[in-house]
């Protein structure tokens, strides 16, 4: 007789209607692993993302004390009708783990916890108790650089022209224009004269006018403090938090400031004691600056019946990020350099060691940034976390991925307000026969091209040693579509982003988060909401600031961000419609102008495909707008609306988004770090041949890309490797796909070969 507690084996959602989903109702297997597919906005971030995960979020915050609740942010019910049998959801996405100079892989994973314990008990002098061997505690950090490994040098020919007086505009640091009241108290302070060029001063003088220590003078009858030029910029610009500068005060912080290795600590951050504290005549920074594979080796080695269970459980993390395709990373790799695919798989192992069980894991696109001989090893993780006893949701484009799943649910059947139904609930076979987008592009499978097109020149790189790359020439070839290839960590990216040379007229189109507030949209973005502004305002014949957001026609109440955010001092901020404006951003007498029978706001709302209709012809059309709109739609954007928030974005929809705005530029060179993230299998198609026209148009493209769609069609494949980190940095491969198919010799050669059914 089953026990009525294990009954309790699905998560049931009822009349979900978030974002585009129309009333979905699903039933989601338990203890399985679920993979969610349809393409690039049809809901299933939404689904997953939006309402399951968010609504278990929420329901545990409510579980804390009501003091605590105070001090975390006030989450909204989704918009569902039922949600039942939820467990604890744990995200693994593929944010950037922070900048912070002070995280790295060791500190994101407990693997530096368990290595600093381990020198603890065995180090020869013992520096301690573990958080001696720290940088992030005063006990065990260098004194010099405080733990980052760095200091700072300041470039001082950036703060002034020696060949000028300060009458004549020495100084160069923003803000210190000649006669500002900054540069006047220079002048009139008596310590300097301000009609002699810098390079006359005196030994004296110069200290004066960079170094003094704040002094009380009298300039121009006032009473001020004077201190030296380089304090002063420490002070008033150094100190401050970068984002938050204006972009020609960065850009200057950028040219004056270089950070140079710590000369007291060689740059591993540790103090004296810990440093000097040995196993086997390795200390804990030569430890974490081994890659973790051969680190792996080195603890295996280890054998001190005091501290074998901690040895064990150290053995089993390290092995974890080896199997996942991660072992060429060290453990001192700052986590703010980590890719999204990286950070991601950083974040999988964390989740690994962890000894929860009834947990509901949500990953997105797990496969992003991984080589196909990477996914399966991936794959095995996924299954080995379901093993476990956790229920594993995973988002995924790659027929590699959807493969394993036990059970699938197909979104669709378009992107935007044409997507957010559920088109197929089961297994993969039921999937393959169903007659969705899905099913009838699981087994589509690229074929190598007939011909490759002739090169019409080549961008040489000579003796490429960025990060991995081990003394690398190679010749481009411009004018053709090429391939770069290899596992992770290979050294792909060192070569096409450390190693191209200046004024080669490279536009590289990545996916990192694009510049902007929370005001910014596609339209903003992308120009397109000049020629927009302009058409209302000649249909109307009044001003076009009235049709922007952010200037004359905002509402007065949330001056044109459609939410009024509410600053509750100790809890976190809330967003609320504005009343006002109902959210549409604009005021009313605004909203009374027309164009083809729409206002402004109605505009911002259309998807890119419905504007691109709008703007075509008739009393809407606007050539210039339609132009824009249509590089939207020939990158796979055409479900966006065009006054969606770019915070919303993902990584794919991101580098699509740049892409789009590059493409109006005359020449030059694209480098593309995998365009085929987040796209659905149906619009891979729509990319290779978004590439051929970008190639036909006489420009040169160059993509990084693990999916052998591309790989097949491209014209020429360089692949590098053989294996990651110090197994990577060379090329193994140079020629045509058909040439690396035909030999096999490489990783990439076999996995494309068994693609291409050769």
């Amino acid at each position: 007789m089953p026990h009525i507690a294990d009954s309790h084996d699905m998560i049931r959602v009822q009349g979900a209607r978030v974002n585009n989903l129309k009333d979905v109702s699903v039933e989601i297997p338990k203890r399985r692993l679920t993979v969610l597919t349809g393409v690039s906005g049809s809901g299933k971030s939404s689904l997953v993302f939006d309402t399951i995960a968010a609504e278990s979020q929420r329901l545990i915050n409510e579980t804390y004390s009501a003091f605590l609740q105070t001090f975390m942010p006030t989450l909204a019910r989704p918009e569902v009708d039922v949600l039942e049998g939820l467990t604890t959801a744990i995200v693994v996405d593929q944010e950037r783990m922070g900048a912070n100079v002070r995280s790295t892989v060791g500190t994101a994973t407990d693997a530096h916890a368990m290595l600093r314990i381990v020198f603890s008990r065995l180090g020869e002098p013992s520096a301690g108790p573990p958080f001696h061997y720290s940088f992030n505690q005063p006990a065990g950090a260098c004194p010099r650089c405080e733990g980052t490994g760095n200091v700072t040098d300041l470039d001082l020919t950036q703060f002034y022209d020696e060949g000028k007086s300060l009458a004549e505009g020495a100084i160069t640091v923003p803000g210190y224009k000649a006669g500002s009241w900054f540069v006047r108290i220079f002048a009139g302070s008596g310590f300097v004269d301000p009609d002699k060029p810098i390079r006359d001063y005196t030994e004296t003088e110069l200290h004066d006018f960079l170094h003094r220590e704040p002094t009380k003078v009298e300039v121009e009858g006032i009473n001020v403090t004077y201190e030296g030029l380089v304090p002063k910029v420490r002070r008033s610009i150094l100190s401050r938090d970068q984002d938050g500068l204006q972009p020609h005060v960065r850009a200057f912080v950028d040219r004056a400031v270089t950070f140079v290795t710590c000369p007291e600590c060689d740059g591993t951050r540790l103090g004296e004691a810990a440093r000097s504290s040995r196993i086997d005549g390795v200390n804990i920074a030569d430890a974490c600056g081994m890659e973790v594979r051969d680190l792996v080796e080195w603890v295996r080695g280890l054998h001190q019946p005091s501290v074998a269970p901690l040895l064990a459980t150290l053995r089993q993390t390290l092995e974890s990020f080896v199997e996942i395709g991660l072992g060429y990373l060290s453990l001192d790799r700052p986590a703010g350099t980590l890719s999204g695919g990286e950070a991601q798989r950083v974040k999988m192992v964390r989740h690994l060691g962890s000894s929860l069980t009834d947990v509901t894991y949500v990953f997105d696109e797990p496969s992003t940034g991984l080589h196909p001989h990477d996914i399966e090893r991936m794959n095995e993780l996924l299954l080995r976390l379901r093993d476990k006893g956790n229920t594993v949701l995973v988002v995924e484009h790659k027929p590699e991925v959807i493969a394993i799943a036990d059970h699938v649910i197909d979104l669709g059947p378009g992107a935007g307000t044409a997507g957010g139904a559920v088109c197929f609930e089961g297994g993969v076979e039921g999937l393959r026969r169903s007659d969705t987008l899905t099913g009838r592009h699981l087994d589509d499978r690229a074929r190598l091209k007939e011909s490759v097109r002739e090169p019409t020149g080549a961008l040489e790189i000579r003796g490429a040693r960025a990060n991995n790359l081990r003394g690398v020439d190679v010749d481009v070839p411009l004018g053709v579509l090429v391939a770069v290839t290899g596992v992770a960590g290979s050294g792909k990216s060192s070569l096409l982003r450390g190693s191209i040379p200046a004024g080669a007229g490279v536009v590289s189109v990545d996916q990192a988060p694009i510049r902007g507030s929370r005001r910014s949209n596609p339209a903003t973005y992308t120009g397109l909401l000049d020629p927009i502004r302009k058409a209302f305002a000649k249909a109307n014949g009044v001003k076009a600031a009235l049709f922007s957001a952010n200037s004359e026609g905002a509402c007065p109440v949330c001056n044109g961000a459609g939410v009024v955010y509410t600053d509750l001092a100790m809890m976190a901020g809330v967003a609320t419609t504005c009343e006002e404006c109902g959210g549409k951003r604009f005021q009313a007498s605004v909203l009374e102008y027309r164009l083809g029978g729409r206002d402004i706001s109605e505009v911002l709302a259309m998807s890119v495909t419905e504007a691109e209709e709008f703007f075509r012809a008739g009393e809407g059309r606007v050539p210039a707008a339609h132009a824009i709109l249509g590089r939207l739609a020939d990158v796979g954007l055409g479900y966006l609306t065009l006054g969606q928030p770019l915070t919303t974005l993902s990584g794919g929809e991101r580098q699509r988004l740049k892409l789009a705005t590059h493409m109006a530029e005359k020449g030059g060179v694209y480098v593309l770090d995998e365009p085929t993230t987040g796209l659905h299998l149906a619009d891979v198609e729509q990319l290779l041949g978004l590439l051929d026209r970008l190639v036909d148009s006489g420009k040169s493209v160059i993509v990084i890309e693990h999916h052998q769609a591309v790989m097949a069609h491209a014209d020429w494949i360089i692949d590098l490797g053989p294996g990651a980190g110090h197994d990577g940095g060379r090329i193994v491969f140079e020629g045509t796909p058909a040439e690396l198919v035909a030999a096999r010799s490489t990783l990439t050669g076999e996995h494309l070969a068994a693609y291409v059914g050769a």
